[in-house]
């Protein structure tokens, strides 16, 4: 973007800076939206702060200051402590503003919350998304909405600065329930790149060049895109951390259980990542799961072999 951008009405909060928030909330400045930020660890917020926007102290007091408050944290009980827990959200936030949350959590608690929301004439679209580390850099991530239309629509301007695919699944809860089937396909994809450059590499074929194949074939995905290459030089820095992806895996089979529903490919793939939890890397990127297959393999996958 070339120069300042022109300054936009809306004023929005945004609470939760990590690998994906910060990128996210750079990008709300960029699009020349009036921001207040918050972090628990407050130094991650130095960053936004250089560029223009305001720190506050509390999640009460980023909703005090604004229309639109977006919350993007690790789990559920994060999600109700900064909406519904002491000095958060819901003590500062006016009638007729809306809270987006877009994390990943529980689509039943999603409602609960946006049930204790609308008591006090306050709107909330669950708006989770995907990505990955990338596409909220780029500001192009898919942005799954569940909620009242309406309000997506005024805040649509606010999802477009991240965003390039909004799509509207439902009511409240929905969002969460179209991310979850979205982390179903992108675990069971890891295991499947994995397995595919396992075998290639076991059988003695250049997995480099079984990649550049499989990629311009019907075989291709965003994993076999941005994850496989990273396998093949051992980079495992993470885009989206395995305890988080466990953390998504985790919340799908409990609401599978709830709906009496099998889903044998997803729990296998939660259980191999256990395999990569157990040793202590948890922090690493969900591709680690081929560190699993490897180790009952007894070879390793990379590049030059």
């Amino acid at each position: 973007m070339q120069g300042k951008p022109a300054a936009k009405t809306l004023r929005v909060g945004f609470i939760g800076l990590g690998i994906m928030g910060e990128p996210m909330a750079e990008n709300l400045l960029k699009e020349g939206f009036p921001l207040t930020v918050y972090n628990r660890t407050q130094q991650k917020a130095a960053g936004l702060k250089t560029a223009g926007a305001r720190v506050a102290d509390s999640p009460r007091e980023v909703a005090a200051e604004a229309e639109i408050i977006i919350t993007i944290v690790s789990d559920t009980p994060d999600v109700r402590s900064v909406v519904l827990g002491p000095n958060g959200v819901i003590e500062g936030v006016r009638a007729g503003s809306i809270v987006i949350d877009m994390s990943t959590i529980s689509p039943q608690v999603t409602r609960d919350i946006a049930a204790t929301l609308k008591a006090k004439g306050v709107q909330m679209l669950d708006a989770p998304v995907s990505g990955g580390q990338k596409g909220a850099i780029e500001g192009t991530l898919s942005i799954m909405v569940g909620g009242d239309s309406d309000a997506l629509e005024r805040a649509r301007p606010v999802l477009l600065a991240m965003g390039k695919t909004i799509t509207h699944i439902g009511s409240n809860g929905m969002g969460q329930v179209c991310k979850l089937a979205n982390q179903i396909a992108v675990g069971l994809n890891n295991l499947a790149v994995s397995e595919s450059l396992l075998y290639a590499m076991k059988a003695g074929a250049d997995p480099a060049k079984v990649l550049q194949a499989l990629q311009g074939g019907a075989a291709n995905s965003w994993a076999f895109q941005n994850l496989a290459p990273k396998i093949l030089l051992r980079d495992f820095s993470p885009g989206f951390m395995v305890k988080l992806q466990q953390k998504d895996l985790r919340l799908v089979l409990d609401a599978a259980s709830d709906l009496n529903l099998p889903l044998p490919g997803t729990a296998l793939t939660h259980q191999l990542y256990h395999a990569v939890e157990a040793r202590s890397e948890g922090n690493e990127g969900n591709h680690a799961l081929i560190k699993s297959l490897e180790a009952l393999a007894g070879i390793q996958v990379k590049a030059g072999s």
